[in-house]
């Protein structure tokens, strides 16, 4: 299995004492969806892992959208360091 080079961007003891931010939640998933692509790149007929991976995009999406509702400001510079690109602005 390919391993990705994704450098946690969250410290060790934020991890431990935000589990429940958004930015957390928007970080593990961003970990989960990099871990499935590079499985479905070896596993392309994987339709479990491939409905998994659209469920886990479809949350991250509404997290992001629910914080660029909130903060923006939070939600800018979450984009810029997991270097996710923006689909659609509000």
């Amino acid at each position: 299995m390919v391993r990705n080079s994704f450098i946690s961007v969250i410290s060790q003891k934020e991890n431990e004492e935000n589990r429940g931010s958004v930015e957390f939640q928007v970080f593990s998933f961003t970990t989960k969806i990099r871990r499935l692509t590079s499985h479905l790149e070896l596993h392309k007929k994987d339709y479990s892992s491939q409905r998994g991976l659209r469920k886990i995009l479809g949350k991250r999406q509404r997290l992001l959208a629910y914080l660029s509702k909130k903060n923006r400001v939070r939600y800018k510079e979450l984009i810029d360091r997991l270097d996710i690109r923006e689909i659609k602005t509000r």
